[in-house]
């Protein structure tokens, strides 16, 4: 009985949880227009296409995580393949 008493305090105790939520349609997200690597890129087509990065940093971890920084954006590469392009915050 104590048991069924102290399992309806706690239904009752937890009612329904609110979050507000924020939306942000994609077209808002960054410049959808903007070229910038995309997934599978070698790191000889990301370098011929769009210059050298501003900044590289040694690889990391296992498989190796290589960034290259531009100006605009931050691409990821896994061995020497795009994995990632992400805009950099304005």
């Amino acid at each position: 009985m104590q048991r069924l008493a102290i399992g309806c305090l706690c239904l009752i105790l937890s009612g329904p949880l609110f979050a507000d939520q924020l939306s942000v349609p994609i077209g808002s997200q960054g410049d959808a227009n903007q070229s910038r690597p995309t997934n599978g890129m070698s790191t000889n087509k990301v370098e011929d296409m769009f210059g050298s990065p501003q900044n590289v940093a040694e690889p990391v971890g296992e498989p190796p995580i290589t960034v290259w920084k531009y100006a605009n954006y931050t691409v990821y590469f896994e061995y020497d393949l795009v994995i990632h392009t992400v805009l950099n915050k304005s």
